[in-house]
């Protein structure tokens, strides 16, 4: 991480009774692009409030470029904002939208232009300038609301959920432009999103919070293959989260009579958390440390593989991810099989 541009410390907010955002710390630098993922009420919309001015913390501070902001009204912030709903002026053109936040600030003419030309090209929208929001898609007004926000070269970029009313295929090509026009800019993007696989796309580091709190920060592989909690392992990716204890011998004892091999210094948790595509499947036993009889269920095709849902007790269903197409295809439900993962891909969570 380079230089620290925008830095919270220890941010709360209260409304009324509701703690809202509860003792949030985070650092984002020069250049990162920053997600805060979590599901609806969580405190990530309202953290990007406050930092944009449209909140006032309750206790905290935020630092931007090493100043406090604290009381600044939102123009004078050195950060801009761009929305789900794109906030539009529709009775003007593009160029127009554009231009905006340039005339508010004053500058001349000729000026304005040449900066409203660089950054709809900078969007592609080159030579459109002269439409009107409603002749454009809904991509295209994706890429006005983010023209207007850099025109004005902001040390930050707040974005809320920006590509939420877009549909799926068209969501998934602006995220990777998003992610390649913030690397050509060098700015630093705080991104707000409850999309999962949208946060592991786009960002080089994600914290995820619930209740108000952070409960972990790192990168998309540290967050996937390191959850701190159960929490986040099931709200990132897909889990076998395995619940049971851990008994004298050291192996994590499972209701319905299964023992568990743990990995080297598993330590204490609630719940044994395996990823599906650790998870192997076969006809025959398998060399693993851990290797159980089980049950097909069912199973779901996706194209590029195949879950297998696998009982192995009367209560605990195990998922499998198999990238063998021919051999998850092959197993029918209540088919015998073997389920089996290395100890090492376990990992005790706490709750």
């Amino acid at each position: 991480m380079g230089e620290v541009v925008v830095e919270l410390r220890q941010l709360t907010k209260h409304f009324g009774s509701v703690v809202a955002v509860r003792d949030v710390s985070l650092e984002v630098g020069e250049g990162e692009f920053v997600s805060l993922l979590g599901p609806s009420g969580c405190g990530k919309t309202t953290t990007l409030r406050m930092i944009a001015g449209f909140e006032e913390p309750t206790s905290g501070d935020i630092f931007i470029g090493g100043r406090s902001v604290q009381g600044l009204p939102p123009y004078r912030r050195p950060v801009n904002t761009v929305f789900q709903h794109y906030a539009l002026f529709p009775h003007v053109t593009v160029f127009e939208n554009v231009a905006y936040g340039l005339r508010r600030k004053g500058l001349a003419k000729p000026g304005i232009a040449s900066e409203v030309e660089a950054a709809l090209r900078l969007v592609g929208l080159a030579g459109m300038g002269a439409r009107y929001p409603q002749q454009l898609s809904g991509g295209q007004q994706q890429r006005v609301a983010l023209a207007r926000a850099l025109v004005n070269k902001p040390r930050v970029l707040l974005l809320d959920e920006p590509l939420g009313a877009l549909d799926l295929k068209l969501r998934k090509q602006m995220q990777l432009e998003l992610k390649k026009l913030q690397e050509e800019i060098g700015i630093a993007f705080l991104y707000v999103t409850h999309d999962q696989e949208e946060a592991l796309t786009l960002s080089d580091r994600i914290g995820l919070m619930s209740g108000g709190s952070l409960v972990q920060l790192g990168t998309p592989r540290e967050i996937y293959h390191g959850p701190a909690t159960r929490f986040v392992a099931d709200f990132i990716g897909e889990s076998n989260l395995v619940p049971g204890e851990r008994a004298p011998d050291g192996r994590w004892a499972v209701p319905g009579g299964l023992s568990v091999v743990l990995p080297e210094g598993a330590g204490t948790g609630a719940v044994l958390c395996v990823r599906p595509e650790e998870v192997r499947i076969a006809r025959e036993p398998l060399g693993v440390a851990n290797c159980f009889p089980a049950t097909v269920q069912r199973t779901v095709y996706l194209g590029s593989c195949v879950l297998v849902h696998a009982a192995l007790t009367d209560t605990l269903v195990i998922v499998a991810r198999l990238s063998d197409l021919a051999l998850g295809e092959s197993l029918g439900s209540g088919q015998p099989i073997f389920v089996g993962w290395a100890s090492e891909d376990g990992r005790l969570l706490p709750d």
